[in-house]
């Protein structure tokens, strides 16, 4: 018996929804197990960056090219093939014991990620187009999705202490089962007929010139900035950066319309979107390893204490559109990101008091996550709302991409920061330790109890570091606050402010 029209729907909601949580909780319930993994798998502090980096940096990668191929072949068939692949590469990454292949497996998992969460949208896109059901629909996707991130840490730190670190990977592979199933039975099958050819060059250089970029900044502490190799490395990147500008000013149908930069309200958002990964996201990353190793919480209670920093993500985007159709865009995210700064500050204020523990830095993680929820749906809307609805899937794909950038590229900014702040503490009290103060620093910053150091000056050399990293985050923070203030209020040819009012979409 064929399924009715509604029935087709809710099996096609339910998909898309399932695969938006699989692709959120990868991002944030994965930081909580990182201190598992360095006990577990003997991985480094470089090779824990690289579990987190090798996700963000693929989906970065294939994010334009799967909307053209999905436009093209179909995009069923691409969510589809996105599905198997990530609940394939959950399997690897649950079963090994080899932390490389861990991370060459979240490489792929990060592929596979990023062709999911294209095909989510265009398929809801194409089979929700009445004003009320598309409502409902974007708004039940936009609600599970935020679940996957901001709940992902207490989920994957009550993975852990019910079953073990690799379940965190596992559990989706059931999940791409039930997804591929409820695809099957619901989503339909829709094309572009304007699809546009592949940009596999602008794919290709800006792919080389992210992951260059990130090898340099990781690997630098180990290599030696200065060494050839890491010369070398930061050359390839450069010279991929400036022929990615070329080849996509050139390009008859380029991922990235530099022109676009050109719209105050557009520039305004991108700077927003750039804000909020240059401090909050990388920041979670790195805090579970302080939580567990500084304060000395289990891994629930890590889990519990991030619910602060993450919870308000959630609870906070109804607000933020309110303010949005009253203020505009100009008002509410440069508001936000001073915000998110706001807390990072607190929260480094924390560190240096006595005894500074869980109480001290509560107020500071509400105070971020209240500011990345007032941020993170108006710099979207503003974004697609500044072009024409033509061009709107490129400019959500431009402020896609730009997140994950800038995400891959501060993981690599905070982890560098934290190591060097916790080898200068070692260095200043060279006289109570001996042996190879590098190895030692990448212990500490990794989290592990066995670094070789006495334990308070461990906690000292670790508090630092993290003052550091929350010190880059918070000033970071508010520098691209007033840019994006500046952006948003930025004048054309003909001398009069050209701020666009968003729209919700």
């Amino acid at each position: 018996m064929p399924l009715t029209r509604p029935g087709r729907d809710r099996l096609t909601l339910a998909a898309v929804a399932l695969s938006s949580l699989m692709f959120g909780l990868e991002i944030s319930s994965v930081p909580v197990i990182l201190p598992t993994l360095e006990q577990r798998l003997g991985a480094d502090f470089v090779q824990l960056q690289w579990v987190m980096n090798a996700y963000t940096i693929a989906v970065a990668s294939v994010l334009m090219a799967a909307g053209t191929l999905a436009d093209r072949f179909g995009r069923k068939r691409l969510f589809l093939i996105g599905v198997a692949a990530f609940g394939a590469t959950s399997l690897v990454c649950g079963a090994t014991n080899d932390v490389g292949v861990l991370i060459g497996a979240r490489f792929l998992q990060g592929a596979a990620g990023g062709i999911m969460l294209i095909c989510q949208v265009a398929i809801l896109s194409h089979q929700f187009r009445e004003g009320r059901a598309r409502s409902v629909a974007f708004g039940w996707w936009g609600v599970v999705f935020g679940i996957g991130l901001g709940f992902g840490p207490i989920i994957g730190s009550g993975i852990v202490a019910v079953a073990g670190w690799e379940w965190v990977f596992l559990v989706h592979v059931a999940l791409a089962v039930l997804v591929l199933l409820l695809a099957l039975a619901g989503v339909e099958e829709s094309r572009s007929p304007q699809a546009g050819r592949l940009d596999a060059a602008g794919m290709l250089t800006l792919s080389v010139a992210v992951l260059g970029l990130t090898a340099f900044i990781t690997e630098g502490p180990r290599l030696g900035f200065q060494a050839p190799l890491a010369l070398t490395i930061l050359a390839v990147s450069v010279v991929c950066f400036i022929a990615f500008v070329v080849v996509e000013r050139r390009a008859a149908h380029p991922m990235f319309d530099f022109g676009v930069f050109r719209l105050p309200t557009f520039s305004g958002a991108l700077a927003g979107a750039v804000g909020m990964n240059l401090s909050f996201w990388p920041l979670i990353i790195y805090l579970p390893i302080w939580f567990q190793a500084g304060l000395g919480l289990s891994p629930v209670g890590v889990g519990a204490a991030l619910l602060l920093y993450t919870l308000p993500t959630l609870i906070l985007p109804p607000v933020a559109e309110r303010m949005l159709l009253r203020f505009g865009p100009g008002f509410i995210v440069p508001l936000g990101l001073f915000i998110i700064g706001l807390g990072l500050i607190v929260m480094r204020i924390g560190l240096g008091l006595p005894d500074s523990g869980w109480a001290i830095t509560a107020p500071g993680l509400l105070l971020a996550g209240a500011g990345l929820g007032l941020t993170n749906t108006p710099v979207t809307n503003a974004a697609t709302a500044a072009v024409s609805s033509d061009r709107a899937g490129m400019a959500s794909g431009m402020d896609m991409s730009a997140r994950m950038i800038t995400l891959a590229i501060n993981i690599a900014i905070m982890g560098a920061i934290l190591f060097n702040g916790v080898l200068a503490r070692l260095k200043a009290d060279g006289g109570s330790v001996s042996g190879d103060l590098h190895r030692m620093a990448e212990r500490i910053a990794a989290g592990s109890p066995g670094s070789g150091a006495p334990t308070d000056l461990a906690h000292a050399a670790l508090s630092q570091g993290f003052g550091l990293v929350m010190l880059y985050g918070g000033i970071g923070c508010w520098i691209l606050a007033a840019t994006s203030a500046m952006l948003f209020r930025g004048r054309g040819a003909d001398g009069r402010e050209q701020e666009c009012a968003a729209r919700p979409v």
